[in-house]
């Protein structure tokens, strides 16, 4: 497939068909651009969270529970209150 740039703002753009975004497992994002020797590379980057839920599992399967730190108290724990 060929296209061409198009604007956008200051910036320009290139419209990627929705069958090359779901082929390629990209809806969503995000994604990180790489300039490589024959052009743009588009690529899922990794989401912040990913993996969370498996390293839980698998703590919680060793038996490890809590926090890794002992909670330290805030003034907003120690400070009485009223609405």
């Amino acid at each position: 497939m060929t296209t061409k740039l198009i604007g956008i703002g200051n910036s320009r753009g290139v419209r990627i068909p929705k069958a090359f975004i779901e082929a390629a497992g990209l809806d969503g994002g995000p994604f990180r651009l790489r300039v490589t020797a024959s052009g743009l590379l588009i690529e899922a980057a990794a989401r912040p969270r990913d993996g969370w839920s498996a390293a839980a599992q698998e703590m919680r399967e060793r038996g490890e529970t809590g926090l890794l730190d002992d909670p330290a108290p805030t003034d907003f724990d120690t400070f009485q209150w009223e609405w």
